[in-house]
């Protein structure tokens, strides 16, 4: 769990990490609909909703195949023992006027953001990959253009970093960092730390 520098801070925030470990175990069908559920339930711009999942669960060998072939080759190493894979997508356009919606990609954020949560308070982890091929997935999928890859995500139950190579292993182990509060928020003007 991460040490935050303020006490208050919620325990699935704190609890919440991006593994490459992952345990065997199969995630239930009815788990990830709950946390497609608790995505479904983002706040987004025009309540557009512009976020689509493809779901490919591991037992599924085609179709997670499928997934998996559409990841860099660092990413593949350690995510093809997830149990699940998905790839999450932006709706471009505004479901009311057809317009450019230029917040989908942030509004699929606020979705995964929320996946993740609920998944943390199941004792499951996530791990968002931009490491992946845009047009593979618009390939293997037949993507149309009204839909643009925004991330990768590996979802199961937090498995041992000894199952990793040596590289990642040191990865995993090492100490959970972010930049201090006062270089990412300002107050009332540029450059003035709150």
């Amino acid at each position: 769990m991460a040490p935050p520098d303020e006490p208050l801070l919620h325990e699935l925030i704190r609890k919440r990490w991006s593994p490459r470990a992952f345990d065997s175990r199969p995630v239930a069908r009815e788990t990830v609909r709950t946390l497609l559920e608790a995505a479904r339930w983002a706040a987004s711009c025009y309540n557009t909703q512009p976020w689509r999942y493809i779901v490919a669960f591991r037992e599924d060998e085609e179709a997670f195949n499928r997934v998996l072939d559409c990841l860099v080759e660092a990413n593949r190493v350690w995510a093809r023992h997830a149990p699940v894979l998905m790839i999450s997508l932006a709706r471009k356009l505004h479901d009311h006027n057809g317009k450019p919606n230029r917040w989908a990609w942030h509004d699929v954020g606020a979705a995964n953001a929320q996946l993740t949560a609920q998944a943390t308070a199941f004792g499951l982890t996530v791990h968002q990959m931009a490491g992946y091929e845009a047009e593979a997935v618009r390939e293997r999928f037949a993507l149309d253009d009204l839909y643009e890859p925004v991330t990768a995500i590996a979802l199961g139950y937090p498995g041992s970093p000894d199952q990793l190579d040596p590289a990642l292993r040191e990865r995993e182990l090492a100490p959970r960092q972010r930049k201090p509060l006062e270089e990412i928020a300002f107050l009332g003007v540029w450059g003035r730390s709150l």
